[in-house]
């Protein structure tokens, strides 16, 4: 049985979200695994926390309930029992067996009813959320996947089940919310400097605040790894490996930044220059590859 699939022989009597296709990449995220730093376990969770937290409240979930996190698009999924689903964050086109849906609507998905993600035009991840939850088994107090730890359930697969929890008592307030639209050709976050800008020379922080980045194809949930100007140190040698948080600046000794998102190592050892505010951390995570990023002050 797949790790993710519904046990025992009366699971079909259950809601539950068969995977018939995942696209790229799918997991389950939820609002994260907290308070395990010290054991080398990282926080985890929805990469873009605004979509994230939109969808639960479009379907009056609780704030921490599991959802499916989809990389440009291509998750396919069949309804096992009636179920009420929503779409937020990256504007992927939606379709309910054949005809078109909204992002960010409350949708009602009979049973058997198949609803497909397509590639979204702009922004990276979009988030599949459904009433009551994806109700896996937690690890760690949370049921999001880590993928660079392997911790939390495992990637779905086509054929997995994956239970849905029982449904709140509270009932979404409206059927449709507007919403910002997420990603784009161009986006600015705000930094703090630290702290290891002494590290850098006055010229690579000038360099920093006034030059593009792109994100290149060599990213994921763990970090976004950018093109441009390369940070020159003031100094020689290494530090020891230090406390890492998402939104760091981290620059290998090739001097082009790494930007930690939410699978990051809790540790490490290269010099972070700056730090993305937390506010700023969900444009980060819907840059795509060719997103050119500017940092500012």
């Amino acid at each position: 049985m797949p790790e993710n699939a519904l046990p025992g022989p009366d699971s079909s009597t259950a809601p539950a979200l068969e995977i018939l296709a995942t696209g790229p990449m799918t997991t389950v995220q939820d609002a994260g695994r907290f308070g395990h730093a010290a054991l080398g376990v990282g926080r985890s969770g929805a990469a873009d926390t605004d979509s994230y937290a939109l969808a639960n409240r479009i379907l009056a979930n609780p704030a921490g309930a599991a959802a499916l996190e989809a990389t440009l698009g291509g998750l396919r999924v069949r309804a096992r029992g009636a179920v009420t689903v929503t779409v937020t964050g990256a504007e992927t086109p939606v379709r309910v067996d054949g005809r078109g849906a909204a992002v960010n609507e409350v949708l009602h998905l009979p049973d058997g009813a198949e609803l497909t993600l397509g590639a979204p035009a702009r922004g990276l991840r979009s988030y599949l959320a459904v009433r009551g939850g994806v109700a896996v088994p937690p690890v760690l107090g949370s049921r999001s996947t880590d993928v660079l730890a392997g911790l939390g359930p495992a990637l779905p697969e086509a054929g997995d089940v994956l239970p849905v929890g029982p449904a709140p008592t509270a009932f979404p307030d409206l059927d449709h919310v507007p919403a910002r639209r997420v990603g784009g050709d161009r986006v600015e976050l705000r930094v703090e400097l630290g702290p290891r800008e002494d590290w850098f020379t006055e010229r690579a922080l000038s360099a920093l605040l006034s030059g593009d980045y792109e994100v290149t194809s060599r990213s994921d949930r763990v970090g976004a790894r950018l093109a441009g100007p390369a940070l020159e140190r003031s100094r020689e040698g290494e530090l020891p490996s230090e406390g890492m948080v998402a939104g760091s600046l981290q620059v290998p000794p090739g001097g082009e930044p790494v930007l930690f998102l939410a699978d990051h190592p809790v540790t490490g050892g290269y010099p972070v220059v700056a730090v993305v505010r937390s506010a700023d951390l969900p444009k980060a995570a819907q840059a795509r590859p060719g997103t050119r990023i500017r940092f500012v002050l």
